[in-house]
């Protein structure tokens, strides 16, 4: 009898064991541009910004990993542009195959293109619709939402609330510019109006000196005094300029949504529903500050990679890429729902949040929004919108 039983445990302890070990190491590429400090102290973004994510998201990984035989990694690199593509092909020279970026548009397309037939790229950063439309890139994987995502979450909420008159003010850069076509955009999908609309001109000088401020915060009263009548203010300002003045500065009362006030967001610290206090006080243990968007994405994108390697027990990335496209991969992420990515295009559907400054008011889509496949693809481009062929030709 108790042969027997030694037999049956040293089977079952057997196929316990993984066929053998596989060690996955990814990487965060972080491209870190010349700017401007940010308005507000609090906004200063700390060194590890993106990087304490997907150290959190290693951890994860390597808590699951170990059941399977499976070892995970991390490297970290912050980059000036011009010495991106050289820390891109360090990366690859060493092995690594899965990388996170934190980039601007025109430098992850560079990176993109650049990266070797093996890589497998995950967007962390860049939220240009066109990247998921007519510059899409077969190797390119989206877990930054796109802005058309982003202000189309705010626009479900604002259309619900029945605020369906707009007055768009956007600031003088091509960023800004871009974002506030995407409101225009998203006006027209959910039926707003965009009753005015003007251009806050950046003219420069010392935004975070007395002079500076006080300058912003004395034109925004006769700046605004003009507008035809609306019931919110949409911002789009993501360069950081003017919007964070913008309430209480208004010429007439009205709430401001977009680049402040209001905002949707992927993530925010205030966050506690759907099991996110759990990973939030995970995240404060290990960094001794609050999660960012920016740690969030990083973590997101290297649980992908985590969870489709444990489910397949494949770390290529032809392996890894097919799996999160196909209707098999679905990930927790502390939203309510299961993520999933969309297989035309390479983004991640999620929920999108719309925050203030300390609390979580509301998660988009909205109640009413109808969609036949996915709630979730009631924000950001649909299969009919997106031009993206890349993923056509290329088997998911």
């Amino acid at each position: 009898m108790i042969g027997r039983l030694l037999t049956v445990c040293v089977s079952l302890c057997a196929l316990a064991q993984p066929l053998h070990a596989q060690d996955v190491t990814a990487a965060v590429l972080r491209v870190d541009y010349p700017a401007l400090l940010p308005v507000s102290r609090l906004d200063l973004p700390p060194e590890d910004l993106g990087f304490a994510g997907a150290v959190l998201a290693t951890e994860d990984n390597q808590t699951t990993g170990r059941f399977m035989g499976q070892t995970y990694a991390l490297e970290t690199r912050a980059t000036a542009p011009e010495e991106a593509l050289g820390a891109l092909a360090e990366l690859e020279a060493a092995g690594i195959r899965f990388i996170a970026v934190d980039a601007r548009r025109d430098t992850l397309l560079q990176l993109a293109d650049a990266a070797g037939p093996d890589t497998l790229i995950f967007n962390i950063g860049a939220p240009d619709t066109d990247l998921r439309d007519d510059a899409c890139r077969a190797n390119l994987l989206h877990v930054a939402p796109s802005r058309r995502m982003l202000t189309d979450a705010l626009a479900q909420f604002l259309v619900w609330k029945k605020w369906r008159d707009w007055a768009l003010i956007h600031g003088s850069h091509p960023a800004d510019r871009a974002l506030a076509e995407s409101y225009r955009t998203s006006a027209t999908k959910f039926g707003a109006r965009i009753t005015d609309e003007k251009e806050f001109e950046d003219t420069g000088g010392a935004r975070r000196t007395d002079t500076g401020h006080v300058q912003v915060q004395r034109q925004l009263p006769l700046f605004t005094q003009g507008l035809e009548d609306h019931d919110v203010i949409v911002a789009a300002d993501e360069t950081d300029v003017f919007a964070i003045y913008l309430p209480f500065h208004t010429w007439s009362p009205a709430p401001v949504t977009g680049s402040a006030g209001l905002r949707p967001a992927t993530w925010h610290p205030a966050l506690e529903a759907w099991g996110a206090t759990q990973i939030q006080r995970r995240f404060e243990a290990l960094t001794g500050r609050y999660m960012r968007p920016e740690d969030y994405n990083a973590w997101l994108a290297l649980r992908v990679l985590g969870e489709a390697v444990t489910r397949t027990g494949d770390a290529t990335a032809d392996a890894v890429r097919a799996y999160a496209l196909s209707d098999k991969f679905e990930l927790a992420a502390f939203k309510g729902q299961k993520v999933t990515f969309r297989d035309w295009n390479g983004q991640l559907r999620q929920p999108i949040l719309l925050v203030d400054g300390r609390i979580m008011v509301s998660v988009s889509p909205q109640e009413g929004f109808l969609h036949q496949v996915s709630l979730l693809d009631t924000m950001g481009l649909d299969r009919p919108e997106s031009r993206c062929t890349a993923f056509a030709t290329r088997e998911n």
